[in-house]
């Protein structure tokens, strides 16, 4: 995994994962793809535009990795159209520079729920994301689905800020996870030995992936 690709590096995982890339001598090259423009890191290349397509159609060197960490809620896209947009939209536009780039495997951080026949409308989207992804040639898919993410925000979001305390004392997939660590299960999926398919982690999973990781 030497030559990587991130979406949604200024959210909440996508810059826990950006710093963590940053530091892992495996990897060489990062190609971060974002919307404003990011403060310089010595391995990193950083296309920008406020239309995220354009800023993926000025990748052009071959690719060994994606990671796509976008994510927004209907409060914070403001309607329908630009919630798919952001989590289905540029997810694809994401997976599809990726395969043109010859990137072998992708890794996307989905959400608990996700289910195209779901009645809610956020987790509707999310399964139709992830089944068009599964729809693409990719020879290895790893779709994370963790529950209420912990860390700290440029701007809190209020149903987070709600249902925070809740979350906390839920039991397994359900409970809560910290950035940080679905940042780190993403890293070790990556760098671990390669098997074919589609793999689904869900917050439970990338919980105790972390915690190994960090060695307990």
């Amino acid at each position: 995994m030497r030559r990587v690709l991130i979406t949604g590096a200024t959210g909440l995982v996508g810059g826990h994962l950006l710093h963590l890339l940053n530091e892992e001598p495996r990897v060489e090259n990062i190609v971060a793809a974002t919307r404003r423009p990011l403060p310089a890191m010595r391995k990193m290349f950083n296309p920008h535009d406020p239309q995220l397509s354009d800023a993926l159609a000025q990748v052009t060197d071959p690719l060994d990795t994606v990671f796509c960490c976008l994510g927004t809620t209907m409060r914070e896209a403001g309607s329908k159209e630009a919630f798919v947009l952001a989590d289905y939209t540029l997810v694809v536009d994401t997976a599809l520079t990726g395969l043109r780039l010859g990137a072998k495997h992708m890794l996307v951080v989905s959400a608990i729920g996700a289910n195209s026949h779901s009645p809610f409308f956020y987790n509707r989207v999310k399964g139709e994301m992830e089944e068009a992804l599964i729809a693409q040639p990719w020879p290895r898919l790893t779709l994370a689905r963790p529950s209420m993410l912990s860390g700290r925000r440029e701007s809190q979001r209020f149903n987070e800020s709600l249902f925070a305390p809740l979350f906390k004392i839920m039991p397994g997939k359900w409970k809560s996870i910290e950035a940080r660590d679905v940042a780190c299960a993403l890293l070790h999926e990556a760098l671990s030995p390669a098997h074919e398919g589609v793999t689904i982690l869900d917050s439970r999973q990338l919980r105790e992936i972390a915690a190994q990781v960090r060695g307990g």
